[in-house]
C-alpha cells in the first residue's frame, strides 16, 4: 500500500459532506438509469390504471409497468413464474341497492379487487406484445475501464440479465448492457456500486454484510447498500465523473437510511468502510492516476 495523500482524503470528505448536505435538504426519487417503466397499464387493452392503483403498481418497481390478469395470461398461452404473486388492483362496481331483500331502485358502489401480474413475472408472452429495448450508442469510458482493469482480483462481469447485482457465492457481477443506459456515465456509476459490493467478499476485505447474506431490508443489508453507494461516489470522483450531480446517489442513500430512522451518523460509518474498500481494492489505479496528475 502507498501512503494516501492529503488531497485524496479531502475528496472523500468533500463527497461525504456533499451527500449529507443533500440528505438534509431532501432528495429526489431515485430510479434505475436503464429503466423506463412508464405509467402502469394493461398489456392487452393498453388502458392505463387510475387512482390508487397507479401508486400500488408503481411501488412494485418493475422495469416495465405492463400488467395482465390471469385470464389474459391464459389467453396468450403464457404462464406465471413459480413463486410469483399477483398485485391487487382495486375498482368500484355499481350494483342495485336493496333493503330487506327488495330492490330500492337506487345504485350503490361496492369496492372490488382482482389481481394482476407484471410481464416480468410471466413466461412465454409473445414478443409482439412486449416493448422493445431502447438501445443507445454508448461508448466505453477509458478512465472507468481502467478502474476495472486495475482492481486486484476483479470479479467476473457479465451482461445476461437486465438487472444489476452482485452474487457473492459465485463472485460475479451482472449488468444490463451498456447500450441500455441513458448514457455511458450512468452505466459505470451502477457498475461501481456493484464493484464496491464485491470488495466485501471474504477473499478481499471480508465484510460480514456480504458473506452472511443478510435479509433484504435488514440493518446489515442496509448498511452494505450505504457502503456500496458511498464507494461508488468515491470511484466516480477518481475517474472524473461529475461528483456535483449527487442527487440520485443521495436519494438512494436516503432510502436505506430509513431503516436507521434517517440517522446521518450511519452515512459516516458507511463512508469509513467505503473509503477502506476503495483504498484497498483500487489502490493500484489511484496510485497511477495520482502519478499521472503529478507529472
Amino acid at each position: 500500500m502507498y501512503n494516501q495523500t492529503e488531497t485524496t482524503f479531502d475528496v472523500y470528505a468533500l463527497i461525504t459532506e456533499r451527500i449529507i448536505e443533500l440528505l438534509k435538504k431532501g432528495t429526489i426519487p431515485w430510479r434505475q438509469p436503464w429503466t423506463e417503466a412508464g405509467l402502469p397499464k394493461n398489456l392487452i387493452s393498453k388502458r392505463p390504471y387510475r387512482g390508487i392503483n397507479v401508486m400500488l403498481l408503481n411501488s412494485m418497481g418493475f422495469e416495465h409497468n405492463l400488467f395482465l390478469t390471469w385470464k389474459q395470461i391464459q389467453s396468450l398461452n403464457a404462464s406465471v413464474k413459480r413463486g410469483e404473486k399477483g398485485t391487487i388492483v382495486i375498482f368500484q362496481k355499481m350494483v342495485d341497492a336493496k333493503k330487506d331483500g327488495v330492490a330500492t331502485g337506487r345504485k350503490k358502489s361496492l369496492l372490488r379487487y382482482y389481481k394482476v401480474f407484471n410481464v416480468a413475472q410471466c413466461t412465454n408472452i409473445p414478443k409482439a406484445y412486449l416493448p422493445q429495448a431502447q438501445e443507445k450508442h454508448n461508448e466505453p469510458l477509458w478512465e472507468c475501464e481502467r478502474i476495472i482493469e486495475n482492481m486486484e482480483d476483479c470479479p467476473m462481469i457479465q451482461h445476461i440479465d437486465d438487472k444489476a447485482y452482485y452474487v457473492p457465492s459465485m463472485d460475479y457481477i451482472n449488468m444490463p448492457s451498456l447500450s441500455r443506459f441513458e448514457n455511458s456515465e450512468a452505466y459505470y456509476c451502477i457498475l461501481f456500486h456493484e464493484l464496491v459490493h464485491s470488495t466485501g467478499h471474504k477473499k478481499r476485505i471480508g465484510r460480514k454484510e456480504i458473506y452472511d447474506n443478510p435479509e433484504f431490508g435488514s440493518e446489515p443489508y442496509s448498511i452494505e447498500e450505504l457502503v456500496a453507494e458511498m464507494g461508488a461516489c468515491y470511484l466516480k470522483s477518481c475517474t472524473g465523473l461529475p461528483i456535483e450531480r449527487l442527487e440520485n446517489n443521495a436519494a438512494y442513500i436516503q432510502n436505506w437510511l430509513g431503516v436507521f430512522e434517517g440517522d446521518n451518523r450511519f452515512v459516516i460509518q458507511a463512508a469509513s468502510r467505503a473509503q477502506r474498500a476503495v483504498e484497498y481494492n483500487f489502490d493500484k489505479y489511484i496510485y497511477v492516476l495520482e502519478a499521472e496528475q503529478a507529472a
